[in-house]
C-alpha cells in the first residue's frame, strides 16, 4: 500500500534556524502518535542553517490534514510563522513507494 509524502523547505529570516528547528522537532514530538504518522523529519544543510527541511510520511493525505488538529500543533505553527522569511513554499507531495526505515509499508 502506498502511503502519502511531503517534502519541503523553509527558509526563516537570519539566525533564526536552530530555533525553527527546534519548534519543527517538538512539532514531530506532538504528531508522533497521531493517525497515521510514519515519518516526521526535520534537517538542516550544515551550510545553509537557516534552511530547515521536512520530510513527513503519512498513510493518508487525510492522517497529514487531521495531524494539523493535534493539541498544541497550531500553537507551533503561530510560534514558527514570525520566523520565516516570507511565505512558505509549497512543499512536494509525493507517493511514497517503500524504503529503509519504513516498517510496515
Amino acid at each position: 500500500m502506498n502511503r502519502y509524502g511531503l517534502h519541503g523547505k523553509l527558509q526563516v529570516t537570519a539566525g533564526n534556524g536552530p530555533q525553527l528547528a527546534q519548534i519543527l522537532l517538538e512539532a514531530s514530538r506532538l504528531v508522533s502518535t497521531a493517525k497515521g504518522c510514519r515519518l516526521y523529519l526535520v534537517s538542516q544543510e550544515d551550510t545553509s542553517p537557516d534552511e530547515v527541511w521536512v520530510t513527513e510520511v503519512w498513510d493518508s493525505k487525510e492522517d497529514h490534514d487531521n495531524s494539523l488538529q493535534v493539541p498544541g500543533v497550531k500553537e507551533l505553527i503561530s510560534q514558527a510563522m514570525p520566523l520565516l522569511a516570507g511565505r512558505p513554499e509549497k512543499g512536494q507531495e509525493l507517493t511514497v513507494l517503500g524504503g529503509a526505515g519504513l516498517s510496515n509499508l
